[in-house]
């Protein structure tokens, strides 16, 4: 006797094989580093190739200031980030990085040129690095979205935010008698 496998037969892999978004730029990377990633041994290309499949609440923002943490003690490497790049208004001063990502905010943009630094797109980045050599391939924190505080085991310390309409004192409460919780003697 066989297993059961539910109405579809066959499980499917759920991973993705090219990005649903329909923006000609993202897809002209696609082919690109596709092309990279099957015609060369090296890794990066195969996990940038992924990352650009990604949608657009898995790939996340990072602020310069991560950034500026992250790349200290790595000059001369491109910091390279499959997502956007935002400013960070508590950094009054960029340090000099070169980044490539797939979008950049005008004030983190303005910000990095201030600084002598420069912002790269992913085919400025295949001609000058087609293997990923001196690159720094980063991300932002994966779980920063407001909607994870609301999943068990993501959040710390098992405090989980439920979905509450308001945070009065007659949504949610425990209403034993006492003032505080809505009872009057």
């Amino acid at each position: 006797m066989g297993i059961d496998l539910g109405e579809r037969g066959k499980v499917m892999k759920t991973h993705r094989k090219s990005p649903k978004s329909v923006d000609p730029y993202l897809l002209l990377l696609v082919k690109l580093y596709r092309f990279l990633a099957r015609r060369s041994d090296s890794q990066f290309n195969k996990v940038v190739l992924k990352r650009l499949y990604m949608s657009r609440s898995n790939a996340m923002p990072i602020s310069i200031s991560r950034l500026a943490k992250f790349m200290d003690g790595k000059e001369g490497k491109i910091a390279v980030i499959v997502g956007k790049v935002l400013d960070d208004e508590r950094l009054f001063e960029a340090p000099k990085l070169s980044i490539c990502a797939l979008k950049f905010s005008d004030s983190a943009r303005a910000k990095i040129e201030k600084a002598g630094g420069e912002c790269l797109t992913f085919d400025q980045l295949a001609l000058r690095s087609p293997l990923g050599q001196n690159t720094v391939l980063l991300r932002g924190k994966k779980n920063c979205r407001e909607v994870y505080k609301h999943f068990f085991g993501v959040v710390k310390d098992g405090k989980v935010k439920p979905y509450v309409r308001s945070k009065g004192r007659s949504f949610e409460r425990a209403r034993g008698r006492r003032a505080s919780r809505g009872y009057r003697k």
